[in-house]
């Protein structure tokens, strides 16, 4: 009876793997029959049939990306099933920086310690911190010989780096107690610097070094909700002209300066119409002089024009390549191809704008009237 058994037992196993052996090799032929998965179209703004101004062009996940240039279609497929940790992964992009000529594209990464560098012209990465690990980084800015400007926020100052990631500097003031955005006026030779602070500090403005690192003057009258006053700012840019944009968080708004160092006027509030923020945080402006506001709270990015009025927003919360989920950073290339530190889907997303002219900044009188009627009037926008 046992050998019986143990006879039926062996022909049952043939059985299965036989079995099994036809299942995976009918697979494997149908892998090689089968017509690859049509290409589906990218995340655009705003939708058909209106005129297309933003298209969604791709994710900036790790240094593989360099050597692939991953179709949407297999960026969704690869989030669907699962994408496996690779080393050198982006987890959360707190500082953008581009390249004169829009080959590299610099990410600070406050959990990794480090600054990674994407080289896509020559398909090399270089990570900045690898040795020595950065403490909090957070903002990032290039000079005209393309060094790079780390805000270390733990250190309360800015490292200075070569290209090629070696140290030359750091500057920093007694009266720095917590810095977050950066950027520099080339023509000018100033270096804004963010000061968020804290809940308990009154300072609350924007430090002004020169390329020296001294600190030459402050922006802002303190810790306020009024013109010129700031409530936790967060990111600077500067504008062709001179002009400093600064996201004045709490206060949901951004305000502006010239060059030099008057308050001109803000835009935005709290709330959830079109031009309306929760939490704006990085801020670049495109070659026709509009102001992109990242809105870490809504997920999404709104475009204002240099008058302030509201264009258009895109992204939006989510998950899926092309959404995003409490960005941070923002910066824009000569080309406006736009780049969002994705923080919570721990990516940066690549976007460009298209189908735009200088023209298209422009409101009709007809739209212009009804984007300046009261708050309470305007249509709410569906941003989360």
């Amino acid at each position: 009876m046992c050998k019986n058994n143990e006879r039926a037992a062996r022909h049952v196993g043939r059985v299965i793997v036989a079995a099994i052996a036809a299942g995976l090799s009918v697979m494997l032929a149908s892998c090689v029959t089968a017509p690859p998965p049509a290409e589906m179209k990218r995340l655009v703004w705003p939708a058909p049939p209106l005129t297309t101004r933003i298209e969604f062009v791709r994710s900036i996940v790790s240094d593989q990306d360099l050597n692939r240039d991953t179709t949407f279609s297999q960026r969704l497929a690869n989030f669907l099933g699962g994408e496996r940790p690779t080393p050198n992964r982006i987890a959360e992009p707190m500082g953008l920086a581009v390249s004169d000529d829009g080959n590299r594209v610099y990410v600070s990464d406050y959990a990794q310690h480090a600054v990674f560098v994407f080289d896509f012209a020559q398909k090399t990465f270089l990570k900045i911190g690898k040795e020595t690990p950065l403490a909090q980084p957070v903002g990032l800015a290039l000079d005209a010989g393309e060094n790079i400007y780390v805000v270390e926020q733990a250190k309360k100052g800015i490292s200075v780096f070569s290209r090629k990631g070696e140290t030359i500097r750091f500057i920093t003031d007694p009266s720095v107690e917590r810095p977050s955005g950066i950027a520099i006026d080339r023509g000018r030779g100033k270096i804004y610097l963010a000061d968020t602070a804290h809940t308990k500090s009154e300072t609350h403005n924007v430090k002004i070094f020169n390329l020296e690192g001294k600190l030459v003057g402050t922006l802002g009258r303190g810790k306020g909700s009024g013109p010129g006053e700031f409530m936790f700012p967060t990111y600077v840019t500067v504008d062709a002209q001179g002009n400093l944009y600064v996201t004045d968080t709490l206060n949901s708004r951004v305000q502006l300066f010239d060059s030099g160092g008057n308050y001109v006027k803000n835009f935005g509030e709290r709330g959830n119409s079109w031009g309306m923020f929760d939490k704006p945080k990085g801020v670049a402006t495109d070659s026709f002089g509009n102001v992109y506001v990242v809105d870490s709270g809504w997920s999404n990015v709104q475009i204002f024009n240099p008058k302030g009025q509201v264009l258009l927003f895109f992204g939006g919360r989510g998950p899926i390549p092309g959404m995003l989920k409490n960005p941070t950073a923002i910066a824009i290339d000569k080309q406006n191809r736009i780049y969002v530190a994705d923080y919570l889907n721990h990516r940066v997303e690549m976007y460009r704008l298209v189908n735009t002219t200088a023209t298209d900044s422009f409101l009709s009188p007809a739209v212009e009237t009804k984007a300046d009627t009261s708050p309470a009037e305007k249509k709410p926008a569906a941003k989360k």
